[in-house]
């Protein structure tokens, strides 16, 4: 029978999965996605929320998929994902240059009904980026995941590994949908403010997605370069590495607890804003009807 402890550990290696050296800059990538300039405040907090659950949901797949399946072949498989983590490098910075050109990535595009409105954001497009960022995250994070997760599974309690599966599972969803909550929110407010500031978040977003990819791509070429004999330290993966490190600590003394009391926070905040506004639109519509007595 498992004890708490093992459950803390999976949480933890939740929590840090989603900051790993591997793959962090991913992180500020999908987050750079979430600020629309044709969003309020509850509509970001709740696309924050289904983009996360997607993402989380490509993530905890492939680690699945590989954890239990490929495995006993993980080291003829890790040999090839280098490879990967430098190609989707350069498509994440072909995608930063094209919304710093001022276009709309297609996967992210919001599709209409009949009628003009707005329905979610593509499911398949966020899954699909959240199992890009398992794959490229797989070389740093998939020994805690099977030293956690899998042994359990392979001492034959089902029951337990599919339990501390869940907590791997809702520990990197903690982390990732508290900062989608909070940078969705606070660029929903910004142009809220400011109407003309969606143009420019948007490339900021554009720039940030660039950055990442240029620095996920170089890693990929780095991990290249190390397999083949030919690499030794790089100072911009160790100048990088020590920002992953301080994230991957703040994230290890906020834990479980510290994250979704801040999730709590700003979602409570999130609401109190969009019930104020509403109210005193409602209050100002009522007090600017005609009398007609």
């Amino acid at each position: 029978m498992l004890g708490d402890g093992a459950f803390a550990l999976a949480l933890g290696a939740g929590l840090v999965a989603a900051v790993n050296p591997c793959g962090f800059a991913l992180l500020p990538a999908y987050l750079a996605t979430l600020v629309r300039p044709d969003d309020g405040r509850a509509a970001a907090v709740g696309r924050a929320l289904r983009s996360t659950a997607a993402l989380t949901l490509g993530f905890v797949a492939v680690f699945g998929v590989f954890g239990l399946a490929v495995a006993p072949v993980a080291s003829s498989v890790q040999r090839y994902l280098p490879a990967f983590t430098l190609v989707l490098g350069v498509v994440l910075a072909a995608a930063g240059v094209w919304v710093l050109a001022g276009r709309e990535l297609p996967g992210l595009r919001l599709r209409r009904t009949g009628s003009g409105r707005p329905l979610t954001d593509r499911w398949w497009s966020v899954v699909g980026f959240g199992a890009s960022y398992a794959l490229a995250s797989l070389t740093c994070t998939i020994a805690p995941f099977l030293a956690v997760v899998v042994t359990a599974f392979r001492a034959g309690s089902v029951l337990q590994g599919v339990a501390l599966f869940a907590t791997y599972a809702a520990g990197m969803a903690l982390l990732v949908g508290t900062a989608a909550v909070v940078v969705a929110t606070a660029g929903a407010g910004v142009v809220g403010r400011a109407r003309s500031a969606g143009p420019v978040l948007a490339r900021v977003g554009g720039g940030i997605l660039l950055v990442a990819g240029l620095y996920v791509a170089w890693y990929g070429f780095w991990e290249l370069r190390v397999l083949a004999g030919g690499a030794g330290g790089d100072p911009v993966v160790a100048a990088a590495s020590s920002v992953q490190r301080w994230l991957a600590s703040i994230a290890q003394d906020l834990g479980g607890a510290g994250l979704l009391a801040v999730l709590v926070v700003v979602l409570g905040l999130a609401g109190a804003s969009t019930w104020w506004r509403r109210h005193r639109s409602g209050r100002t519509g009522h007090d600017a009807a005609p009398d007609r007595t």
